[in-house]
């Protein structure tokens, strides 16, 4: 099992940044693929950003490409969400999420989940 928790959310103005960060103590964390997801007031959960398990590849949605940037640290056991020149449509509950495959981490189905981070942006 993998156990995840998120932290780094908060509330900025707009333009402002936050860095999220999904953190495990499991050491086989670097297995899995990890991806952000975001579930605004009133709107279903939707993909936001994943790296894979090797950390060679990374997708985005397109409306946070080129803000966003996602990470790893392996031997931290911690996936990084870099968020950048925030804006309030990215006000949201973000998730964390590890799936053991390489491809598809816009693919919702993922293994585990994390309990989310409030995220809230003001205009």
């Amino acid at each position: 099992q993998v156990q995840l928790v998120e932290s780094g959310g908060g509330s900025v103005h707009a333009g402002g940044s936050l860095r999220l960060s999904c953190a495990t103590s499991t050491p086989t964390f670097g297995r899995y693929s990890i991806g952000w997801f975001r579930q605004p007031p009133g709107k279903e959960r939707g993909f936001v950003a994943a790296i894979s398990r090797s950390g060679r590849s990374t997708v985005y949605q397109d409306s946070v490409e080129g803000r966003f940037t996602i990470s790893r640290d392996n031997a931290g056991n911690t996936v990084y969400l870099q968020m950048n020149s925030l804006q309030p449509e990215d006000t949201a509950v973000y998730y964390c999420g590890a799936v053991n495959r390489e491809y598809e981490l816009q693919n919702p189905v993922y293994d585990y989940w994390g309990q989310g981070t409030q995220v809230t942006v003001s205009s």
